[in-house]
C-alpha cells in the first residue's frame, strides 16, 4: 500500500513536470511572436499604441451613449435659433459654436409659443407616423391571413374534387364488374355445353350401334319324311 507521503512525492513531482511544460510552451509562444514582429517590423510600443487606442474607442463609445441615454431621457425645449442654419440650442451645457462667442443672445431668441409648438407638432407628426406603421401593418396581416385563407380554400376544393373523381372510378369498376358478370357467366355456360356435347354424340353414336347390330339368325332343321312300309 502506497502512503500518504509517497503520493505527496509523486504530485510533486508531476507538478513540477507540468510547470516545465508550461514553460516550455510560452517559450515557444514567445518565440512566435517575436518572429512575427521582427518579420512585420513591429515593436512593443506599437502594440502598446494599438491597445490603447482600442481602449479609448471602447471607452469613447460607452460615454457617448449614455450622453444619448441622459439626452433621452431629460431633453428640454429649444430656445435659441440659428436663422441661417436653423440649429437649436436649448440654453443649458455647452453652447454651440453659432451662439458661443455672442455676447447679446436675446436676438436668437424663440418666441415662447413657437418653441412650445414645435415639440407639439413633432409629437403630432410622431403620433400620424406611429399610426400609419399600425394601418399598414394590419393591412399586411389582413392580406396575409386573406391569402393563408384562399389557399385553405383551394385546397379543400381539391380534396373534394381528388374525393369525387375517386367515387367516379370506383362506380365505374363496380358497373364494369357488373356487366362482366354475365358474359363470364355466358362462357362458362357456353364451356360446360361443349363439354357435354362430345359426351351427347358418343351416346348416340352407341345407339345407332345397337340399333344395327344384325340379328342373329335361327338354326333350320329340315325334317325328312319317314319311309313308308311298303317302300321298305
Amino acid at each position: 500500500m502506497a502512503t500518504l507521503e509517497t503520493i505527496q512525492a509523486r504530485i510533486k513531482k508531476l507538478q513540477t513536470q507540468a510547470e516545465t511544460l508550461i514553460a516550455k510552451r510560452a517559450q515557444g509562444a514567445l518565440d512566435q511572436i517575436r518572429e512575427l514582429m521582427i518579420k512585420h517590423g513591429l515593436t512593443t510600443e506599437d502594440i502598446e499604441r494599438r491597445a490603447k487606442a482600442r481602449r479609448e474607442a471602447r471607452l469613447g463609445i460607452k460615454s457617448s451613449a449614455k450622453k444619448t441615454a441622459t439626452a433621452a431621457k431629460g431633453k428640454l425645449p429649444p430656445k435659441y435659433r440659428d436663422p441661417k442654419t436653423g440649429a437649436t440650442w436649448s440654453g443649458h451645457a455647452r453652447p454651440p459654436a453659432w451662439i458661443k462667442d455672442v455676447k447679446d443672445r436675446s436676438k436668437f431668441l424663440i418666441d415662447a409659443a413657437a418653441a412650445v409648438s414645435e415639440p407639439a407638432v413633432t409629437v403630432k407628426s410622431t403620433a400620424k407616423k406611429a399610426a400609419v406603421k399600425k394601418a399598414a401593418a394590419k393591412k399586411a396581416a389582413g392580406r396575409k391571413v386573406a391569402k393563408k385563407a384562399s389557399a385553405a380554400g383551394v385546397k379543400t376544393a381539391a380534396k373534394k374534387a381528388a374525393v369525387k373523381t375517386a367515387g367516379k372510378k370506383t362506380a365505374a369498376r363496380k358497373s364494369a364488374a357488373k356487366s362482366a358478370a354475365p358474359t363470364v357467366g355466358k362462357r362458362v355456360a357456353a364451356k360446360k355445353a361443349a363439354a357435354k356435347a362430345p359426351a351427347k354424340k358418343a351416346a348416340a353414336k352407341k345407339a345407332a350401334a345397337k340399333s344395327v347390330a344384325p340379328v342373329a339368325e335361327a338354326p333350320v332343321t329340315v325334317q325328312t319324311p319317314a319311309a313308308t312300309a311298303g317302300e321298305a
